[in-house]
């Protein structure tokens, strides 16, 4: 009994303890600093707000979204190019949630001097704060590459 009680109060302590620990992205990879950034340094950044109607494999989904451009995310970890003409060109970045899905963006999609796609890892939905960054990609017709509970960002 008395082993029975302590396997339920330390799981409670547990669950207790991994609730409290905040949300982190860590973006890795060919960049110049890697980051660690909190739900808070993703609101110091400057808040894009976007608005998207995409179909699920349940049906339609639709929602106001709040949080920073992944572009920002990225460029202040500072992307290492490689030798050759439009190096830049060839970064890939692979953003996965803490279920182990992912999904790929080129670099070119969010870059600003060519398609600038407003990609952003929301902190807040229809006004309700999230528990952890969600990757948001306006603009495609299916939300496949809507990561939830976004945790790296790594740069290929």
């Amino acid at each position: 009994m008395k082993r029975a009680l302590l396997a339920a109060t330390m799981g409670l302590f547990v669950a207790a303890a991994s609730a409290q620990e905040p949300a982190t992205v860590t973006v890795s990879g060919a960049v110049q600093h890697p980051l660690t950034l909190t739900l808070s340094d993703l609101k110091a950044m400057p808040a894009i707000d976007v608005a998207v109607s995409q179909q699920t494999d349940r049906g339609p989904s639709q929602g106001k979204f709040r949080g920073a451009l992944l572009w920002s995310v990225v460029d202040k970890a500072g992307l290492l190019n490689g030798a050759g003409k439009n190096a830049y060109l060839r970064h890939i970045l692979l953003v996965s949630g803490s279920d182990g899905y992912a999904a790929a963006l080129s670099e070119g999609e969010i870059d600003p001097k060519l398609e600038g796609k407003q990609v952003i890892l929301a902190y807040q939905k229809d006004g309700a704060a999230l528990d952890r960054p969600r990757l948001v990609v306006p603009g495609d017709a299916h939300a496949a590459r809507g990561v939830h509970d976004v945790v790296t960002v790594e740069v290929k």
